[in-house]
């Protein structure tokens, strides 16, 4: 029997802005459902514009870490727990990062685009007065502008995000209509080792597909990618694991016969 995906390695807790959840809820969660172990991925955000609901994205890594570090323990004949980052890439913030994860021993660090040139595509405004597929053509070039900025992350978060949000969502999105840069952004990631994820989120948002779409993933591996981890993006328990049954077909039908796990920064591969 195949062996199922026993590692979410993208999940929140109350650290993070997004997510009510306290962290030992989301830890007891997974060893509930049998995984072998899980990665916290707080947000941190710095320069987040003002939300109607007032979030702030900043991120207390000193309390985050000790929390982490007292659960890891009570949780440690259970499940393991990695210490993670998802870092909301800006060229400007290339600085701020790099000195960050001198001084922070992370287990995995994600850099993600939640913001283009200021605006986060979670909001309607963002699409506002504008083509869709001219908004989607602008976060797809913002990547490309915070990976030349910084590139020291391990894997780059939930490629086309921007879909889960759009006036259409996926229904006019594909792999061949953005191929020319999707393809230049697959190939840059691979230049630079670093690796991408498959976000399940893509399903619990209601695309029928992960984060990137599953012909992303198998442009990837064509391309020569090696690196993928597997998240489900959860913000509260019921999200934990999302869909990794999904997650093992589609690696194995992108060519795929393990998926990746970060531990102090180096890479573990697990057999599917």
């Amino acid at each position: 029997m195949d062996q199922k995906i026993l590692w979410d390695c993208h999940m929140h807790s109350s650290f993070s802005a997004d997510s009510d959840t306290p962290m030992e809820d989301m830890i007891q969660t997974a060893s509930d459902l049998c995984l072998e172990g899980i990665c916290f991925t707080e947000h941190l955000d710095p320069d987040y514009p003002k939300t109607p609901e007032g979030l702030d994205f900043s991120l207390d890594i000193p309390a985050y870490r000790s929390r982490l570090d007292e659960l890891k323990e009570a949780f440690n004949d259970q499940i393991s727990v990695n210490f993670g980052i998802e870092l909301g890439l800006q060229p400007h913030l290339a600085g701020t990062f790099s000195e960050l994860l001198k001084e922070v021993p992370f287990d995995f660090v994600i850099g993600s685009s939640h913001l283009v040139h200021g605006y986060d595509p979670y909001y309607p405004d963002f699409f506002e007065g504008r083509r869709e597929s001219e908004c989607y053509m602008e976060y797809f070039e913002s990547i490309l502008e915070n990976i030349a900025a910084f590139d020291e992350m391990d894997v780059y978060g939930h490629i086309d995000y921007v879909v889960r949000y759009g006036p259409n969502q996926n229904r006019q999105y594909s792999y061949g209509r953005y191929k020319e840069i999707l393809d230049e952004i697959l190939r840059t990631l691979i230049r630079k080792n670093i690796g991408i994820e498959l976000n399940t989120g893509g399903y619990h948002y209601g695309l029928g597909e992960p984060n990137p779409c599953v012909n992303v993933i198998r442009r990837y591996h064509e391309l020569g990618g090696e690196i993928i981890t597997i998240g489900a993006d959860a913000h509260t328990p019921d999200k934990i694991g999302y869909a990794f049954d999904k997650a093992a077909d589609v690696l194995r039908e992108c060519g795929f016969s393990y998926y990746t796990v970060f531990q102090n920064r180096q890479p573990v591969f697990h057999k599917l």
